[in-house]
C-alpha cells in the first residue's frame, strides 16, 4: 500500500491525509477481493523500518488503524470477512493490541475473505522467528509458521522492489507494479491485476505443462 505520502505532497496536503486517503483504499479493495477471486488478502500497513519515520506520522498511523479496527470490525463480520494481524506486537500500544485481539476473536468465523494485516512486520524476522520456533528447522515446518504461499504481489506508487515483506512466501509470487498511488487503487485495479496474473504461464521450476484439450468440435 504504497504511495500514501506522495499522493497527499502532490494536492499540497499533510502526508496524514494521504494514510486516511489509504484506509478509504482499503475499504475498496477488501470488499472488491472476494468478487475477484481472492480468498487471502494480506495488506502490508506497517513495516518495522517505519519505526524511523517522524513520530508525529507513526502516531497518526497507529490511531488510523485503531479507527479502522472500531470502524470496521462489525462490517467484517456481516461480510464475512475474517481479520489476522501478522507481525510484532511488544511495540504496540496496549490499547491497540486490546483492539487487534478483540477484532480478531469478534471476526474469526469468517469464511468469505481472510483479511491479514502486516504490522509492525519485517519478512526477515519473520522467517529468523520461524526457524527459531521449529522443533526440526525443515522446510515445511518454518513454511507452516509462516503463514500461506502467495500467488500475486501488488505494489502500488511506482517501487518496484519486495521491501522486506513476505519474503519466503514470495517465492513463487507472480509480481505486478503499478504506478497508481494507494489511495486511487480500487476494484477496477485489482481486477486488472488478477486478469494479468491469470494470463501467466506458472511454471515454478518445471517445463510448461503441454495444453489440454478440454472439449473438440468437429463440423
Amino acid at each position: 500500500m504504497d504511495g500514501n505520502g506522495r499522493w497527499a505532497i502532490a494536492r499540497g496536503l499533510p502526508r496524514i491525509a494521504g494514510h486516511a486517503a489509504g484506509v478509504a483504499a482499503v475499504r475498496r479493495t477488501v470488499r472488491a477481493a472476494p468478487s475477484a477471486g481472492i480468498g487471502i488478502l494480506t495488506l502490508f500497513a506497517f513495516s518495522s523500518d517505519n519505526w524511523r519515520r517522524p513520530a508525529d506520522e507513526v502516531d497518526a498511523l497507529m490511531s488510523l488503524l485503531a479507527a479502522y479496527l472500531e470502524s470496521e470490525t462489525a462490517r467484517c463480520i456481516e461480510n464475512g470477512v475474517r481479520l489476522e494481524v501478522i507481525g510484532r506486537r511488544d511495540r504496540l500500544d496496549p490499547s491497540l493490541c486490546a483492539a487487534i485481539a478483540r477484532a480478531e476473536t469478534s471476526t474469526a468465523g469468517g469464511e468469505r475473505l481472510r483479511l491479514r494485516v502486516a504490522l509492525d512486520y519485517s519478512g526477515r524476522d519473520a522467517i529468523l522467528a520461524a526457524a527459531r520456533a521449529a522443533c526440526d528447522l525443515s522446510f515445511d515446518a518454518v513454511a507452516s509458521a509462516l503463514g500461506p504461499p502467495v500467488d500475486l504481489l501488488i505494489r502500488t506508487g511506482g517501487e518496484r522492489r519486495l521491501s522486506d515483506f513476505l519474503l519466503w512466501e514470495c517465492a513463487y509470487a507472480e509480481l505486478v507494479f503499478t504506478r497508481t498511488m494507494w489511495p486511487d487503487f480500487d476494484g477496477g485495479d485489482l481486477g486488472a491485476a488478477v486478469q494479468d496474473f491469470r494470463s501467466r504461464q506458472r511454471r515454478f521450476g518445471a517445463l510448461p505443462a503441454p495444453p489440454r484439450l478440454r472439449e473438440a468440435w468437429l463440423d
